[in-house]
């Protein structure tokens, strides 16, 4: 019999001999797969574009939408809102006379006996509330210079709206337009179709980074492509399938809010509940007194005159009469107005008390938080 230290050694020699033949000095083992994170830096770390995974990630940042809606829903899928609807529900409306045909478990016994005739109560049933969001990724929101691009925030906001909404109970459905036109997913509740509208969202954002769309001479080969639709046609739209007691979330920079666009979001707000989300960058609001700057979109070349105050004072008086317009279109819908910029954390800027507040004070009392 073998001792058993002797065992020992001519394993360690056999396995020595093994990592001599593969060429190495210890045994040899398979490297440990990279872990999340720990990869070259790409564009997604920039802010440039957004991940599938990161947008995944987003599950829990906001705590679910418990903000009913303002008024009755009148969807015709069950769910925990009160609806304009009649029939079996636990939210008590009224009291009438029996009918032939009404369910004799809801006859109110203490009614018959008073009046002497058989009386039945009718209650308000239950629906749930579609949530849409309205998702701008034109030209104008790839830009930034603090945290990521405004299409990068904004595609962060959707997703932890989506999640919030669904976890609530709510059904989710959204409306992409940009550089590539646009889509619409229709509301579902499942998990699986909120990952294919995350992937969708992810998609859109890297569409509006491709070279087709840089100005370059890559661009120049590429096929001419349609014109993005205008913020007005996208409300007008989504107006049209828009149900009472929708909630309905846009969010986009709102660059183009002219005169018919306002009216396009006031009709929306008397059709379903609306919060709107301002995205800007920072530079946005306020230039910095830098000289002379020379700035492209990738086909023009302009130059800001920033060493001139008035200029400044002018360029950004632009900004705060574009935030109060969309302010007032706002207040006379009782709509919410939140703002998100480039280098705000979204779970502190959209966070549920803020929402909540928003829809109980008004949106003015809102807006000087989120620009705070």
């Amino acid at each position: 019999m073998i001792p058993f230290r002797n065992l020992k050694r001519r394993a360690a020699r056999a396995t020595a001999r093994r990592a001599a033949w593969r060429g190495a000095d210890t045994p040899h083992r398979a490297a440990p797969p990279p872990r999340l994170g720990t990869s070259e830096p790409t564009a997604e770390k920039h802010g440039i574009e957004v991940s599938a995974l990161e947008l995944v990630a987003l599950r829990g940042v906001l705590t679910p939408l418990s903000a009913g809606p303002l008024g009755r829903v009148r969807s015709l899928q069950s769910g925990p809102w009160r609806s304009a609807f009649r029939g079996r529900g636990i939210e008590f409306d009224e009291t009438r006379i029996y009918q032939a045909g009404d369910d004799v478990r809801t006859i109110d016994w203490r009614v018959t006996a008073r009046t002497g005739r058989v009386h039945t109560k009718l209650f308000h049933e239950e629906r749930e509330r579609p949530v849409l969001l309205l998702l701008d990724q034109r030209a104008a929101m790839r830009f930034g210079t603090r945290g990521a691009f405004k299409s990068v925030a904004a595609a962060r906001a959707a997703a932890a709206l989506a999640w919030a909404a669904r976890d609530g109970g709510d059904r989710v459905g959204a409306a992409l337009f940009g550089v590539d036109g646009r889509e619409e997913l229709p509301p579902h509740r499942t998990q699986h179709a909120l990952l294919a509208l995350l992937g969708r969202i992810a998609r859109a954002t890297q569409a509006a980074v491709s070279p087709a769309h840089s100005g370059t001479a890559v661009a120049a080969a590429a096929p001419a492509r349609p014109a993005a639709p205008s913020l007005r046609e996208e409300i007008e739209r989504l107006t049209r399938v828009a149900r009472p007691g929708t909630l309905v979330f846009v969010v986009s920079d709102f660059h183009d809010l002219d005169a018919p666009t306002a009216t396009a979001l006031t009709r929306l707000g008397r059709a379903a509940d609306v919060c709107c989300i301002l995205v800007y960058d920072p530079i946005e609001e306020a230039l910095p007194g830098a000289g002379r700057l020379r700035v492209t979109d990738g086909s023009e070349l302009r130059v800001l005159p920033t060493d001139d105050a008035a200029w400044r004072r002018h360029y950004a008086e632009g900004f705060q009469a574009r935030r109060e317009r969309l302010r007032r279109v706002c207040a006379r819908t009782r709509g919410v107005l939140l703002e998100l910029r480039t280098d705000d954390d979204v779970a502190r800027a959209l966070r549920a008390d803020r929402f909540v507040q928003a829809r109980t004070r008004g949106p003015s009392a809102n807006a000087g938080e989120g620009a705070a």
